[in-house]
């Protein structure tokens, strides 16, 4: 028999089936101030949220607060083995705070969120100035809308928007209207249709974000078409752009909505020529209305009662003309 058939079974076993060590976790120690500073360090050491921080006792016992508490050996705190006094909590903010702390006041951080995150760190560790201060700021400092834009629901508020619009003087300015009304359609649409009325909606908020000091955007939901732009300029009509068509499908009917980008562009442009007076030369404005029939759309001009007034003109373009809409008017 050799010398390891001669151990005892018993220890073969114990050396076979001994589990792995438990993991372990990093060591912490509760005591007083005293006993975390025991070192005698002369500055301490802070690590809030995995963020190291140092600063001194003055600082931290500043304003009657939390933190007073936990370094003036009224509150337990938590060190690791290393020293560190342990603080559960963001450490995003509080740099912030040790400067408040130091200074007595503060250049709050730029957002609204941003402060309303100090603000709950404030609370937290129970510094009442600094609580003030943010919340003095939350209620000054409302966030203002990029542009506002009025939605109409009557004819009457319609017309008072267009004549009394005015941007950067007394004078009318140019107003851009966007009809949209999907529900407004007896048919089915199209597989782009929806597709296509979303980004006239997105062109409509990027125009409106980009122009909102100089044009007036006006949206209606109630109007007689489904998709359709409108051109003012010194309370006049200039230009009409219709999304909408009547498609022949077998045996059906169905609506079809375009999204002519360019042309709604241009329009837009347009409308800043009547944005102050006086307004430009004739063979200008000429210029800004002619024939779009080379482009495979249609338009046509309408002559105001007693002569061909060019300034009287409106250019409606229809990215395709309806056919028949049973008694429902065309144009709003």
């Amino acid at each position: 028999m050799s010398e390891d058939s001669s151990l005892p079974q018993h220890h073969v076993q114990s050396f076979c089936t001994r589990p792995p060590p438990p993991l372990s976790c990093p060591k912490t120690k509760i005591c007083s101030y005293r006993g975390a500073m025991g070192l005698g360090n002369k500055y301490v050491r802070l690590n809030v949220g995995g963020n190291l921080f140092y600063t001194t006792l003055q600082v931290l016992t500043r304003e009657n607060s939390l933190l007073k508490a936990m370094f003036s050996g009224k509150k337990e705190v938590f060190t690791d083995k290393e020293g560190w006094i342990l603080i559960d909590r963001s450490g995003k903010h509080f740099g912030s705070i040790l400067c408040y702390l130091r200074d007595g006041n503060l250049n709050l951080p730029k957002g609204r969120q941003a402060v309303q995150e100090l603000l709950a760190e404030a609370k937290y560790y129970f510094i009442q100035g600094l609580m003030e201060l943010c919340h003095n700021n939350l209620q000054g400092n409302k966030e203002q809308p990029l542009c506002e834009i009025p939605v109409v629901t009557s004819v009457k508020e319609e017309e008072r928007l267009i004549q009394t619009s005015s941007k950067a003087s007394s004078n009318l300015g140019p107003v851009v209207k966007l009809v949209y009304n999907r529900s407004n359609n007896k048919y089915s649409y199209t597989s782009n249709s929806d597709d296509h009325l979303l980004k006239n909606i997105e062109l409509f908020d990027r125009l409106s974000l980009s122009f909102n000091s100089r044009v007036l955007f006006i949206k209606d939901v109630i109007g007689d078409e489904i998709c359709c732009w409108s051109f003012y300029g010194q309370g006049r009509k200039l230009a009409e752009v219709c999304c909408t068509s009547i498609v022949y499908a077998t045996e059906k009917k169905q609506t079809k909505v375009e999204f002519p980008e360019a042309r709604i562009y241009e329009e837009t442009l347009n409308t800043l020529l009547y944005e102050t007076l006086p307004l430009p030369d004739n063979s200008l404005l000429e210029a800004t209305r002619r024939s779009y029939t080379n482009c495979g759309s249609h338009s046509e001009e309408e002559e105001a009662p007693g002569g061909p007034e060019p300034r009287e003109r409106v250019r409606r373009i229809h990215v395709k003309r309806y056919s028949t809409y049973d008694d429902r008017p065309l144009g709003h």
